[in-house]
């Protein structure tokens, strides 16, 4: 078979009826299924997940221990052969015919690989890349795309914070797909049954991750731009992850949200109010808060 254009990363658990249409959704609408690839990574208990197939599709099985969503995704990025690489999730179908090519043909705008383009996830919409759609030559700029601090959220808010940074700097890498639905079946948008995979996950256990990896993502912003700009772009390892603080609160929140230089004003303002929301309903301060 002829290499993979596309490899889409799909850490799954407890779901294999979910999977499996998401599976069947990608052969159905996929105008050259020989080029996509998708690369499960299946926790070593979930046997019935393990069994998962789907004739006609390119699979790769990574069968391991429960890790956080970052290490998922990560794994999955190193086992993948395609150079445009997306994150997806058990709980969404594709509903675009010839959504692969959509993907090449953005690729081929950016002839350096340094974009995050994202569909039309039919919830969140333009607000953020639910999705995210990197090129491999843009992950290996970023170094480590999906840190393994991210238990099971806010690699999509993480990345697209990244280039939001850069868009500020004035190289906007964003693309938004609004043609290309991946539709995301999530039990918030009234579209699926909570279920046990949704009860394990802690819902504000990311917060303080995102926050204290503010340097980590500014660092990467400037990574990328440093690479566009044509300078010196061999930066080495990136930034360390800085311990986690001891002093989570909400001067803390406004110190690292609101007074953070990199990002326009408008975008600090409305996501501190965001996270003061989440922090306060996190203490049971707070009646439930969008995510």
């Amino acid at each position: 078979m002829p290499p993979a254009d596309i490899s889409l990363l799909l850490p799954t658990r407890g779901r294999p009826a979910l999977a499996q249409r998401f599976l069947q959704s990608v052969l159905d609408t996929t105008s050259t299924p020989e080029r996509v690839e998708v690369v499960l990574y299946i926790d070593d208990d979930d046997f019935a997940s393990q069994a998962l197939d789907c004739a006609g599709l390119r699979l790769i099985r990574i069968i391991g221990p429960s890790e956080s969503m970052g290490f998922y995704n990560t794994c999955c990025k190193n086992h993948a052969n395609g150079h445009i690489l997306v994150l997806v999730n058990d709980d969404m179908v594709i509903r675009s015919p010839g959504w692969d090519q959509k993907l090449i043909e953005t690729e081929a705008d950016f002839p350096d690989g340094i974009f995050l383009a994202y569909p039309n996830d039919q919830n969140k919409g333009k607000a953020l890349c639910t999705f995210p759609i990197l090129s491999r030559r843009g992950c290996d700029r970023l170094i480590d795309p999906y840190p393994e601090a991210y238990l099971g959220a806010f690699i999509d808010l993480h990345l697209f914070d990244i280039f939001k940074r850069l868009q500020y700097a004035g190289e906007d890498r964003l693309r938004y797909l609004p043609e290309v639905i991946f539709e995301h079946l999530h039990y918030r948008t009234g579209k699926s049954a909570v279920d046990e995979t949704y009860r394990r996950r802690d819902r504000f256990g990311d917060d303080l991750a995102f926050l204290r990896l503010r340097p980590f993502r500014a660092a990467s912003a400037k990574r990328l731009l440093d690479a566009i700009r044509s300078k010196t772009c061999d930066a080495g390892a990136p930034a360390e992850i800085p311990q986690p603080t001891r002093n989570y609160s909400l001067i803390y929140v406004t110190t690292v949200v609101l007074f953070d230089g990199g990002l326009p004003f408008f975008l600090r303002l409305k996501r501190w109010i965001w996270f003061c929301g989440r922090f306060l309903a996190s203490k049971g301060l707070l009646g439930p808060i969008g995510r």
